[in-house]
């Protein structure tokens, strides 16, 4: 089913939900992924591809339970989902049967869990050859560490990455989970597939992509590294020109407890933001001298604290100083930027983030609410080749789980 949506500029148009009757649109209409449920940076991924138009089916567990599904409600949109139970025998045949026609499997378990399963790279492209196989982890598919468990926050401490991110002379502060399950983790993971499928166009074989967080994250910190080696990044954390250690790129507070930032690098954007402070230039400190930094943060705070954030908003409008305010999540989907090009989607119960990127020719839908685990079960299956008898005796046994029906006999925990 398939809920109305709108953008906090008015309806937007919605296509047909990946499964149903009608074109489907998006630069990767006619792609299709399996999708092994996971958290996190798995179901990212898998968003980004069905948001660019890529038919994504993801294998739910047989039990109908999606761990922390309301943390992964935006996560999840846009599929089918068809629930197997991954320790049956007749379950991991169904999964082989869905990689017969598919185009990428994506998966996040701990290595050697799928091979164990019976549905590694190995099992599903002995079948399929031109199947590409992404697979997701935080250290690695080998090292020493590979099937060591983790989260977010180790895997970019380990890089250096956290080290970085603080305030002078404080502790680091992780960058909530965006850093590495997301960007390092994530969107490589989409870009490593959408290589390997490039690459397949040629050679007509697919391979396995071996997709980490701290490679990832070891990318992102590709001209931090860079400018550490050159010199221009020799301080602690919070005391650098990107790092919010520089006074003219950096947060302040208001008078209202606001925040604004300013990110006034350039020196035209430097000249715009301390006129608009209303600052005499020349009794400032040099900026370019970075003993003088404390001074000038000391000048640069005491003024913007003299008013509110919408104040201090309203003063910089039209100016190039690279001012901005500080906005929450609610105040970010109504701002007149964001909602001119619908960048956050209302549906109604709840706001998510529209597709991105933004195609021309080729655009996508708003995608549709995630499933609930099984919802789509026997139309999957009927899809991958399977009869009704043998969707039935699947149901009955326990291997399969079709949403809103009771099941015919118990059925296992499925990994």
């Amino acid at each position: 089913m398939e809920t109305t949506r709108t953008s906090f500029r008015g309806p937007r148009p919605t296509g047909p939900p990946t499964g149903e009757t009608g074109p489907r649109r998006g630069p990767l209409a006619g792609l299709r992924i399996v999708e092994l449920a996971g958290i996190g940076p798995v179901p990212f991924a898998c968003m980004m591809l069905a948001d660019l138009g890529a038919e994504v089916i993801r294998v739910d567990r047989a039990d109908g339970r999606r761990p922390f599904g309301g943390w992964h409600r935006v996560l999840d949109r846009g599929r089918r989902s068809v629930a197997l139970d991954l320790k049956d025998p007749e379950g991991v045949a169904a999964v082989l049967r869905l990689a017969d026609r598919a185009d990428v499997v994506v998966e996040g378990f701990r290595p050697g869990v799928a091979e164990r399963l019976g549905i590694g790279p190995e099992a599903c492209r002995d079948r399929n050859p031109a199947l590409v196989y992404a697979r997701m982890t935080g250290w690695g598919q080998d090292g020493p560490l590979a099937s060591a468990p983790g989260h977010d926050i180790n895997y970019i401490a380990l890089t250096g990455a956290l080290d970085a991110i603080g305030t002078d002379g404080g502790a680091p502060v992780p960058p909530v989970n965006l850093l590495g399950d997301f960007a390092g983790g994530g969107m490589l993971l989409v870009c490593g597939i959408l290589a390997a499928l490039h690459e397949r166009r040629r050679s007509g074989l697919g391979q396995t992509v071996d997709t980490a967080i701290v490679d990832g994250t070891a990318s992102l910190l590709g001209m931090l590294l860079a400018m550490r080696d050159e010199g221009s990044w020799d301080g602690p954390r919070g005391a650098n020109l990107l790092d919010g250690g520089a006074p003219f790129y950096t947060t302040y507070p208001c008078a209202d407890g606001g925040h604004v930032a300013v990110g006034a690098l350039e020196e035209r954007f430097y000249a715009d933001l301390i006129a608009g402070l209303g600052l005499p230039a020349h009794s400032l400190p040099d900026r370019a001298d970075r003993t003088r930094w404390p001074a000038l943060r000391e000048a640069f705070a005491a003024r913007f604290a003299t008013r509110s954030r919408d104040a201090w908003t309203e003063a910089f409008a039209g100016t190039q100083a690279c001012v901005t305010p500080v906005l929450t999540l609610p105040e970010a989907a109504g701002h007149p930027q964001l909602s001119a090009r619908g960048t956050y989607i209302d549906t109604g119960t709840g706001t998510e983030p529209a597709p991105a990127p933004r195609f021309d020719r080729t655009p996508a839908p708003d995608p549709g609410p995630a499933p609930t685990p099984g919802e789509h079960t026997r139309q999957v299956l009927s899809e991958s080749g399977l009869t009704p008898s043998e969707i039935d005796a699947l149901i009955a046994r326990g291997a399969a789980l079709a949403a809103h029906e009771e099941p015919l006999a118990p059925h296992r925990t499925t990994v």
